[in-house]
Protein backbone atom coordinates (compact mmCIF):
# COMPACT_ATOMS: atom_id res chain seq x y z
CA UNK A 1 0.00 0.00 0.00
CA UNK A 2 2.76 2.11 0.81
CA UNK A 3 6.37 2.08 2.07
CA UNK A 4 5.39 1.18 6.01
CA UNK A 5 1.70 -0.43 5.59
CA UNK A 6 1.95 -3.30 2.94
CA UNK A 7 -0.40 -6.35 1.69
CA UNK A 8 -2.26 -8.15 3.26
CA UNK A 9 -0.41 -10.96 1.84
CA UNK A 10 -1.10 -14.67 2.73
CA UNK A 11 0.68 -15.75 5.76
CA UNK A 12 0.97 -19.57 6.39
CA UNK A 13 1.10 -18.45 10.77
CA UNK A 14 -1.83 -15.48 10.60
CA UNK A 15 -4.09 -15.68 7.77
CA UNK A 16 -4.25 -12.74 5.95
CA UNK A 17 -2.34 -10.29 7.01
CA UNK A 18 -1.44 -6.55 6.78
CA UNK A 19 2.25 -5.70 7.26
CA UNK A 20 3.70 -2.58 8.91
CA UNK A 21 7.32 -2.09 8.57
CA UNK A 22 8.26 0.00 11.33
CA UNK A 23 12.16 0.54 9.52
CA UNK A 24 11.43 1.42 6.52
CA UNK A 25 15.58 1.37 5.33
CA UNK A 26 16.98 1.09 2.45
CA UNK A 27 18.66 -2.11 3.15
CA UNK A 28 17.81 -4.54 5.87
CA UNK A 29 18.11 -3.00 9.12
CA UNK A 30 18.83 -5.78 12.04
CA UNK A 31 20.97 -7.25 14.40
CA UNK A 32 21.22 -11.08 12.66
CA UNK A 33 22.66 -11.31 9.26
CA UNK A 34 21.14 -14.96 9.39
CA UNK A 35 22.33 -16.81 6.49
CA UNK A 36 18.93 -17.91 4.85
CA UNK A 37 17.73 -14.38 5.13
CA UNK A 38 15.56 -13.32 1.92
CA UNK A 39 16.72 -10.06 2.39
CA UNK A 40 20.24 -11.10 1.45
CA UNK A 41 22.70 -9.42 3.83
CA UNK A 42 22.79 -6.86 6.40
CA UNK A 43 23.57 -3.44 5.33
CA UNK A 44 22.77 -1.45 8.62
CA UNK A 45 23.86 -4.19 11.72
CA UNK A 46 22.73 -2.33 14.39
CA UNK A 47 21.72 -3.35 17.81
CA UNK A 48 21.15 0.15 19.30
CA UNK A 49 17.19 1.12 19.43
CA UNK A 50 15.95 4.16 17.58
CA UNK A 51 12.60 5.30 16.31
CA UNK A 52 12.92 5.14 12.39
CA UNK A 53 9.31 6.25 11.78
CA UNK A 54 7.52 9.29 13.08
CA UNK A 55 3.97 8.50 15.44
CA UNK A 56 2.59 11.11 13.05
CA UNK A 57 3.61 9.28 9.54
CA UNK A 58 2.61 5.96 10.97
CA UNK A 59 -0.82 7.20 12.27
CA UNK A 60 -1.30 8.68 8.69
CA UNK A 61 -0.69 5.73 6.55
CA UNK A 62 -2.83 3.70 9.40
CA UNK A 63 -5.95 5.38 9.00
CA UNK A 64 -5.27 4.73 4.99
CA UNK A 65 -5.73 1.36 5.72
CA UNK A 66 -8.77 1.59 7.72
CA UNK A 67 -11.35 -1.06 6.31
CA UNK A 68 -8.90 -3.32 4.76
CA UNK A 69 -9.75 -7.20 4.98
CA UNK A 70 -7.21 -8.83 7.13
CA UNK A 71 -6.75 -11.32 9.98
CA UNK A 72 -3.80 -9.61 11.53
CA UNK A 73 -1.79 -6.38 11.67
CA UNK A 74 1.89 -7.68 11.75
CA UNK A 75 5.34 -5.85 12.40
CA UNK A 76 8.07 -7.09 10.31
CA UNK A 77 9.41 -5.56 7.73
CA UNK A 78 13.25 -4.64 6.43
CA UNK A 79 14.76 -6.40 9.31
CA UNK A 80 14.30 -6.79 13.30
CA UNK A 81 10.82 -4.94 14.21
CA UNK A 82 12.21 -4.39 17.69
CA UNK A 83 14.83 -2.69 17.04
CA UNK A 84 12.19 1.02 16.61
CA UNK A 85 11.95 2.42 19.85
CA UNK A 86 8.38 3.29 19.22
CA UNK A 87 7.11 -0.43 19.07
CA UNK A 88 4.94 -0.05 21.80
CA UNK A 89 3.43 3.09 20.95
CA UNK A 90 2.50 1.66 17.07
CA UNK A 91 1.47 -1.50 18.51
CA UNK A 92 -1.48 0.44 20.72
CA UNK A 93 -1.99 2.73 17.73
CA UNK A 94 -2.45 -0.14 15.65
CA UNK A 95 -5.12 -1.37 17.85
CA UNK A 96 -7.23 1.19 17.97
CA UNK A 97 -7.10 2.49 14.32
CA UNK A 98 -7.71 -0.66 12.92
CA UNK A 99 -9.27 -2.63 15.38
CA UNK A 100 -7.18 -5.90 14.61
CA UNK A 101 -5.13 -7.89 16.30
CA UNK A 102 -1.72 -7.11 16.16
CA UNK A 103 1.47 -9.72 16.28
CA UNK A 104 5.45 -8.94 15.66
CA UNK A 105 8.16 -11.32 14.28
CA UNK A 106 11.07 -10.82 16.52
CA UNK A 107 14.56 -12.54 16.12
CA UNK A 108 14.65 -12.76 20.06
CA UNK A 109 18.18 -10.89 19.70
CA UNK A 110 16.74 -7.73 22.62
CA UNK A 111 14.10 -10.23 23.87
CA UNK A 112 16.18 -9.93 27.40
CA UNK A 113 15.89 -6.22 27.63
CA UNK A 114 13.38 -4.47 29.92
CA UNK A 115 12.15 -1.40 27.60
CA UNK A 116 11.28 -4.38 24.53
CA UNK A 117 10.00 -6.76 26.66
CA UNK A 118 7.50 -4.05 27.68
CA UNK A 119 6.46 -2.93 24.19
CA UNK A 120 6.16 -6.51 23.11
CA UNK A 121 3.72 -7.21 25.69
CA UNK A 122 1.44 -5.04 23.90
CA UNK A 123 1.15 -7.25 20.83
CA UNK A 124 -1.71 -10.40 21.18
CA UNK A 125 0.86 -12.78 19.22
CA UNK A 126 4.56 -12.74 19.32
CA UNK A 127 6.66 -15.08 17.28
CA UNK A 128 10.39 -15.51 18.36
CA UNK A 129 13.06 -16.93 16.62
CA UNK A 130 15.44 -19.94 17.76
CA UNK A 131 17.86 -21.54 15.56
CA UNK A 132 20.31 -23.16 17.39
CA UNK A 133 21.05 -25.12 20.71
CA UNK A 134 24.70 -23.60 21.31
CA UNK A 135 26.19 -20.34 20.64
CA UNK A 136 28.79 -21.93 18.33
CA UNK A 137 25.78 -22.84 16.16
CA UNK A 138 23.83 -19.80 16.81
CA UNK A 139 27.10 -17.73 15.99
CA UNK A 140 26.58 -19.52 12.23
CA UNK A 141 23.33 -19.72 11.14
CA UNK A 142 22.44 -16.43 12.36
CA UNK A 143 25.52 -14.35 12.78
CA UNK A 144 24.52 -12.05 15.28
CA UNK A 145 26.02 -8.48 15.37
CA UNK A 146 29.09 -8.22 18.28
CA UNK A 147 28.12 -8.42 21.38
CA UNK A 148 24.94 -10.70 21.22
CA UNK A 149 25.18 -13.70 23.09
CA UNK A 150 22.76 -16.85 22.65
CA UNK A 151 22.39 -17.84 26.40
CA UNK A 152 21.02 -14.17 26.58
CA UNK A 153 18.49 -14.73 24.10
CA UNK A 154 17.62 -18.16 25.64
CA UNK A 155 16.80 -16.01 28.61
CA UNK A 156 15.34 -12.61 27.25
CA UNK A 157 12.46 -15.42 25.68
CA UNK A 158 11.99 -17.10 29.18
CA UNK A 159 11.63 -13.74 31.03
CA UNK A 160 9.06 -12.60 28.69
CA UNK A 161 7.19 -15.94 28.70
CA UNK A 162 6.58 -15.63 32.28
CA UNK A 163 4.82 -12.35 31.88
CA UNK A 164 3.30 -12.51 28.74
CA UNK A 165 -0.40 -12.65 28.76
CA UNK A 166 -0.76 -13.01 24.74
CA UNK A 167 -0.01 -15.84 22.87
CA UNK A 168 4.01 -16.70 22.23
CA UNK A 169 4.98 -19.01 18.94
CA UNK A 170 8.47 -20.14 18.65
CA UNK A 171 9.49 -20.60 14.59
CA UNK A 172 12.79 -23.04 14.51
CA UNK A 173 14.31 -21.92 10.97
CA UNK A 174 16.12 -25.68 9.62
CA UNK A 175 18.61 -25.80 6.87
CA UNK A 176 21.16 -27.86 5.95
CA UNK A 177 23.39 -26.64 8.48
CA UNK A 178 21.17 -26.95 11.35
CA UNK A 179 18.96 -30.12 10.88
CA UNK A 180 20.70 -33.12 12.92
CA UNK A 181 20.11 -30.97 16.15
CA UNK A 182 16.60 -30.98 15.75
CA UNK A 183 16.43 -32.94 18.96
CA UNK A 184 18.49 -30.36 20.99
CA UNK A 185 16.44 -27.63 19.90
CA UNK A 186 12.90 -29.36 20.81
CA UNK A 187 14.10 -29.56 23.68
CA UNK A 188 15.56 -25.87 24.08
CA UNK A 189 11.45 -25.56 22.67
CA UNK A 190 10.71 -27.21 25.60
CA UNK A 191 12.23 -25.22 28.33
CA UNK A 192 10.90 -22.18 26.86
CA UNK A 193 7.69 -23.63 27.33
CA UNK A 194 6.06 -21.50 23.63
CA UNK A 195 1.66 -22.13 23.22
CA UNK A 196 3.12 -22.88 19.65
CA UNK A 197 6.02 -24.30 18.20
CA UNK A 198 6.37 -23.30 13.85
CA UNK A 199 9.45 -25.34 12.58
CA UNK A 200 10.01 -23.92 8.99
CA UNK A 201 12.16 -23.79 6.47
CA UNK A 202 13.16 -21.01 3.59
CA UNK A 203 10.64 -21.31 1.04
CA UNK A 204 11.26 -18.09 -0.93
CA UNK A 205 14.78 -17.12 -2.62
CA UNK A 206 17.48 -17.04 -0.44
CA UNK A 207 21.52 -17.91 -0.66
CA UNK A 208 20.62 -21.68 1.25
CA UNK A 209 18.26 -24.45 -0.29
CA UNK A 210 14.73 -25.39 2.08
CA UNK A 211 14.49 -28.87 3.23
CA UNK A 212 12.84 -31.26 1.62
CA UNK A 213 9.07 -32.25 2.79
CA UNK A 214 10.00 -35.57 4.25
CA UNK A 215 12.77 -34.05 6.25
CA UNK A 216 10.26 -31.80 7.51
CA UNK A 217 8.22 -34.21 8.44
CA UNK A 218 11.06 -36.21 10.48
CA UNK A 219 11.99 -32.85 11.98
CA UNK A 220 8.36 -32.59 13.35
CA UNK A 221 8.32 -35.67 14.39
CA UNK A 222 10.90 -34.43 17.24
CA UNK A 223 8.78 -31.90 18.45
CA UNK A 224 4.99 -33.71 18.18
CA UNK A 225 5.26 -34.48 21.84
CA UNK A 226 5.50 -30.67 22.99
CA UNK A 227 1.64 -29.86 21.94
CA UNK A 228 0.74 -27.39 19.39
CA UNK A 229 3.14 -27.91 16.37
CA UNK A 230 3.03 -26.34 13.16
CA UNK A 231 5.15 -26.60 10.15
CA UNK A 232 5.04 -24.45 6.83
CA UNK A 233 5.15 -27.74 4.79
CA UNK A 234 1.48 -28.32 6.10
CA UNK A 235 -0.15 -25.33 6.83
CA UNK A 236 -2.73 -23.77 3.99
CA UNK A 237 -2.09 -20.43 2.33
CA UNK A 238 -5.08 -18.35 1.88
CA UNK A 239 -5.61 -16.75 -1.50
CA UNK A 240 -4.57 -13.12 -1.37
CA UNK A 241 -4.50 -10.72 -4.60
CA UNK A 242 -3.42 -7.19 -3.31
CA UNK A 243 -1.70 -4.30 -5.82
CA UNK A 244 1.78 -5.66 -6.64
CA UNK A 245 2.12 -8.44 -4.89
CA UNK A 246 4.62 -9.87 -6.37
CA UNK A 247 6.74 -6.74 -5.67
CA UNK A 248 5.32 -7.31 -1.91
CA UNK A 249 6.47 -10.80 -1.79
CA UNK A 250 10.10 -9.91 -2.86
CA UNK A 251 10.84 -6.98 -0.91
CA UNK A 252 9.30 -8.03 2.41
CA UNK A 253 9.99 -10.65 4.41
CA UNK A 254 7.55 -13.84 4.82
CA UNK A 255 4.97 -13.01 7.22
Amino acid sequence: MNSIIYGPVPSWRLGRSLGVDLLSTQGKTCSFNCVYCQLGNTANPVRKRREFVPMAELTKQLKSAKGVAADYVTFSGMGESTLASNLGQALELAKSILHLPVAVLTNSSLMSREDVCADLTKADVVVAKIDAHTHKLFKQVNRPATGLLFRHVLKGIELFRSRFKGKLCLQVMFIEMNKDFATEMAKVAKSLLPHEIQPNTPLRLCAVKPLTRSQMSSIKGKFDKLGNVITVCQASRPEVTPLNLNETLRRRPEL
